[in-house]
């Protein structure tokens, strides 16, 4: 079954844009911890007393993320009375690691950490956890068995940007009976499998009318998911395939590309993604993809330093911290509002 065009109610998505809108201050970020809530300090407090945090990340503004995520950390930074000392790893391992070695040997207050490669970061954690150094992750959580290590995690609900996703997908369906190929991130990420979990479990529950028929991996690339996607298609036949989920709004313009480079109007397609990226939110303006999930990055690199200053000043204790990011559903009814306007 091919699309008939559905739309969202567009009082709730703008409801949900305006949140994400007053999310970006510390005050309105929305907050969860494993037991208990997180708290913010406020930049009266902060004046009392300085930290020294290194940011041991795995990107800078060398690449599009980066370049709104970091101008907030620091203005955080200097807000809050947070010395930054800054590392960019550029997703290298080995590098993360020599750079989480230098920091530890600094004896600073804490770290901040965003995994380079969520399997190989135990060593540094171990390493902060034997010299009394507080560390709190951002943007991609640890897994599970390491998260114990870590005072806390701030960044994007990544589980509930695929439900988003998938509530999306539910929505546009209604009731008819659709088969869909979906396209995750790269394997073994955290964020591709919780994306990938969230997705599957909610269409389980929410609209098992939708059959996922394959599901494969991609490294994030626009280009690399477009040659997954038409092989996918090629395996499965065209005229099987109603939809596409892809976990990241690159992978979904590349998707879109390989549907159209057969000639065929993807705008007929059921299509979600995730992010509302500069990529991928002129996509849903122009109707060829049916939604996506807003990741402010801004919010994102503000928020890193808020947790860790929190962890310093005391402000929350005990059980590990979280701070999530909402996830704001995206579609034509709203792509164009300032609230949700992409910031990368």
């Amino acid at each position: 079954m091919r699309k008939s065009r559905l739309v969202l109610a567009p009082a709730v998505l703008l409801s949900a844009a305006a949140l994400v809108l007053s999310g970006c201050a510390a005050e309105e970020a929305t907050t969860s911890t494993e037991t208990s809530a997180a708290t913010s300090t406020d930049s009266g407090d902060a004046a009392a007393e300085t930290f020294d945090v290194y940011a041991l990340l795995p990107q800078g503004t060398d690449q599009a993320y980066g370049t709104t995520y970091l101008p907030e950390m620091e203005a955080v930074a200097a807000e809050l009375g947070v010395n930054l000392t800054i590392t960019n790893s550029q997703y290298d391992a080995d590098k993360q690691a020599s750079e989480c070695e230098i920091a530890v040997a600094a004896k600073p207050d804490g770290i901040i950490l965003w995994p380079a490669v969520g399997d190989a970061v135990r060593p540094c954690l171990e390493a902060a956890a034997a010299a009394g150094i507080p560390v709190t992750v951002t943007n991609s959580d640890l897994f599970d068995a390491d998260k114990a290590l870590s005072a806390g995690f701030s960044g994007p609900d990544t589980y509930g940007q695929g439900v988003a996703s998938a509530e999306i997908m539910c929505e546009i369906v209604g009731g008819a009976e659709i088969s869909i190929i979906q396209l995750n991130g790269s394997i073994g990420n955290s964020t591709a499998i919780d994306r990938d979990n969230g997705f599957t479990d909610t269409v389980a529950a929410n609209c098992p009318n939708v059959t996922i028929l394959d599901e494969q991996n991609t490294d994030w690339t626009k280009a690399t998911a477009q040659q997954v996607a038409s092989e996918m298609i090629t395996a499965q036949g065209l005229e099987n395939i109603d939809g596409i989920y892809a976990a990241d709004d690159s992978i979904a313009a590349g998707a879109i590309a390989a549907l159209e480079a057969r000639g065929v109007d993807a705008a007929d397609y059921f299509i979600t993604g995730i992010g509302n990226t500069f990529m991928g939110n002129p996509l849903v303006a122009e109707g060829k993809l049916d939604g996506t999930v807003f990741q402010s990055s801004s919010w994102d690199g503000g928020n890193a330093v808020r947790l860790i200053h929190s962890v310093l000043t005391g402000a929350v204790s005990g059980d590990r911290e979280l701070l999530l990011m909402p996830s704001v559903k995206v579609t034509a009814d709203n792509a164009t509002d300032p609230s949700v306007a992409p910031e990368w």
